[in-house]
């Protein structure tokens, strides 16, 4: 019987290493182990066996049986991790989509260069502002109605979360650094959501300060900008306008991209972004006596220009863009950032 025993777990552990899947070791199981296995009818012949050599045999079956289940039980477990596996480690991998920068970052790298191409240097001021940088600073009044709560979130009473990159002027100008060639670029927040407004966007400030300066440096600025970021079939215009910080102050529009200036698709109905043919674009004009105080810089001695434009805005009017809602520019719709 000894031999016989010896064959049959040989046997059992030989062809539970070539098996295959978990239906092939179920069957074994049940061939070798199981209520009329091959291994339980030799544990149901030990009471044939004389009383001297049965102990002797029943240790040995013991043994044998407890070698059968864990040579199962490690083959049950090699078996499964396999069958999880189920790819071939040969063969080469899936290189996953690569994204890309969002389109309003890839519009602010763009203006970067324009401006920097032509020694304007990148600043950034804080989002969270007090009152006098934000409003005191810029010669507004505390009448003045961008300072009311239904206009600008309030953090506390003398913090806000900034409503233009204008903050930044009298912040570059307390540095002390003459001449000033500035450009900041950052998130500003409002109280206004429609077709052409968010809660939260980026604007683009320049500022130039120096002896010295006119206007006509201002217009020759923003016409080279216009030239190299929207195209030279696109026009501007300045609109004579009131800012505090500014005099004179001018108001930039330029004809849409999405109504190509007429106002009208070519469906027949009217544009609902620009709705006459021209958009706003951002405001402009020759730094306030007052502001330039304000950055302790005289005011007989030196002037400057300053400008500030939606970088959102600005970028839906870049020649072939066509984005009808400014919302949409942060859209989480896969769809719609692929295309950029």
């Amino acid at each position: 019987m000894h031999e016989e025993v010896s064959s049959l777990r040989s046997e059992f552990i030989s062809r539970a290493l070539a098996t295959q899947n978990h239906d092939e070791l179920e069957a074994l199981r049940i061939e070798f182990l199981g209520r009329n296995g091959r291994f339980t009818a030799l544990l149901k012949s030990l009471k044939d066996i004389e009383p001297d050599k049965r102990r002797q045999m029943g240790e040995l079956l013991n043994q044998t049986k407890k070698i059968l289940e864990e040579t199962l039980a490690t083959q049950e477990k090699e078996t499964t991790q396999k069958e999880e596996k189920k790819f071939d480690d040969t063969i080469p991998g899936i290189q996953p989509p690569i994204g890309h920068l969002h389109l309003v970052t890839q519009a602010i790298d763009e203006i970067s260069r324009v401006f920097m191409d032509i020694g304007f240097v990148r600043r950034r001021y804080p989002e969270i502002e007090t009152d006098f940088y934000a409003f005191e600073g810029l010669n507004m009044p505390s009448t003045h109605a961008a300072r009311d709560e239904w206009e600008t979130f309030f953090v506390e009473p003398n913090f806000l979360l900034t409503p233009h990159t204008s903050n930044g002027q009298v912040r570059e100008m307390e540095r002390g650094a003459l001449p000033i060639r500035m450009i900041n670029i950052s998130k500003t927040y409002r109280r206004q959501s429609d077709i052409s407004h968010v809660p939260m966007f980026h604007q683009f400030e320049g500022l130039v300060v120096d002896q010295n300066i006119h206007i006509t440096h201002l217009k020759g600025t923003l016409d080279y900008f216009a030239k190299n970021f929207f195209g030279e079939s696109r026009k501007t215009r300045l609109r004579p306008y009131n800012f505090r910080f500014t005099e004179p102050s001018f108001e930039i529009d330029i004809t849409c991209g999405v109504c190509n200036g007429t106002g009208k698709l070519p469906s027949g109905n009217s544009c609902k972004l620009c709705k006459a043919g021209w958009l706003e674009l951002g405001g402009a004009g020759m730094v306030h006596p007052n502001v330039l105080k304000a950055g302790k810089i005289d005011p007989t001695k030196y002037s400057g220009f300053a400008f500030g434009w939606g970088v959102e805005r600005t970028y839906m009017m870049k020649s072939g863009i066509q984005i009808p809602d400014i919302r949409m520019l942060y859209s989480t719709d896969l769809r719609f950032l692929r295309q950029f």
